[in-house]
């Protein structure tokens, strides 16, 4: 144990931690620049969502909405498509939300200070921090899971780090180590911290403390106690949902309808769906309710999709019919596939090529 006091800890993170970024970093499509839209919009996908999984969002993203002015501009079912897949739908209606508000309150150009920048639609503490520090250098932290495991691991700090004041004691005190570092490298610490709890400190299994250019300074490494940090709340048990889903087809096309505004996965396209779980006689029967005819059961299947906190348990029937009410929209597999943005909570029941 190096016996250092916890500010010549944190002082190391500038020493060593930014020349192993530049080494180790790994090649990801929104570090190519600073363009504040382009580490705005990576941030608010990589919200809740993996890496891999975000990298060919992003790239399409772009292509089809380039900048601001276009996120302002875009059709609402557009940008939903676009967004499909990838969950917590409202992330992408409050990214154009901000646009419009940068649009109107901004002239169309990025707000340059931490303040500014957190008053857009959608953008907290972490988002911000991130975006003022990446792109304009400012001494402002962006706290997340990652930096959170890192910062209470170097300093075996076990306060818990779901307490707001906990995240701000935090914050205040990187903010400090910020203050200090030269201009210039204040986006790369941000970077590096990520990017260290991300590959190295890791959350789930063993961390690779053999190759962790903080190894020697790291409080819980050298007392044995990594596992330790940080510490959480328990979670609450995920509460589990069971729902019957109609497939209902007539010719080619499918019924799709608009979910509430409000709530889970509000405002987007859903299938037809009735609470409970149903066996197929029932199920049969209880379509009577959508006024779509004669109804034949093709296939009766089960489905699970998990949400953070929500699980739904689908009992997913798959019925021809002879009619097509207007209270449903009718699409085809076409337009299913290239304009529709159906969530995959409801995409998984579709049958099967």
């Amino acid at each position: 144990m190096t016996g250092m006091a916890s500010d010549q800890i944190l002082r190391q993170l500038t020493r060593k931690l930014l020349p192993w970024f530049h080494e180790n970093q790994r090649d990801l499509p929104w570090r190519k620049d600073c363009e504040p839209y382009h580490v705005w919009l990576s941030e608010i996908m990589l919200q809740q969502t993996r890496v891999e999984a975000v990298k060919p969002y992003y790239a399409r993203f772009l292509d089809a909405i380039p900048d601001i002015k276009a996120l302002s501009e875009c059709e609402h079912d557009t940008l939903m498509k676009l967004w499909e897949g990838l969950g917590y739908y409202s992330r992408a209606r409050n990214l154009q939300k901000a646009a419009q508000q940068i649009m109107a309150d901004f002239g169309g150009e990025f707000p340059r200070s931490y303040q500014e920048i957190r008053s857009l639609t959608g953008i907290g503490d972490y988002t911000a921090g991130a975006i003022a520090s990446i792109c304009f250098d400012l001494p402002e932290p962006a706290v997340d899971g990652n930096v959170l495991r890192v910062y209470t691991r170097l300093l075996a700090d076990a306060r818990c780090t779901d307490d707001l004041s906990v995240k701000r004691d935090i914050r205040d005190t990187l903010r400090q180590i910020y203050a200090v570092s030269d201009l210039n490298t204040r986006g790369i610490l941000t970077q590096a911290i990520m990017e260290l709890g991300a590959t190295v400190c890791i959350p789930n299994g063993t961390p690779h403390c053999d190759i962790c250019p903080l190894q020697a300074y790291c409080t819980a490494h050298c007392t044995e106690t990594v596992s330790e940090y940080p510490v959480r709340k328990k979670k609450k048990p995920r509460k589990t949902e069971e729902y019957t889903v109609y497939i209902l087809q007539c010719g080619e096309r499918i019924a799709l309808r608009k979910r509430p505004d409000t709530g889970l996965l509000a405002g987007l396209w859903e299938l037809p769906h009735l609470d409970g779980k149903r066996d197929a006689q029932a199920a049969l029967d209880s379509a009577e309710v959508f006024r779509v005819g004669t109804a034949e059961i093709i296939s009766l299947r089960y489905c699970t999709h998990i949400f953070t906190h929500i699980e739904w348990q689908m009992t997913a029937v798959h019925l021809l019919v002879t009619q097509m009410p207007d209270s449903f929209i009718w699409v085809t597999p076409e337009q299913l596939a290239s304009d529709t943005a159906l969530p995959t909570a409801f995409r998984i029941c579709l049958p099967t090529a």
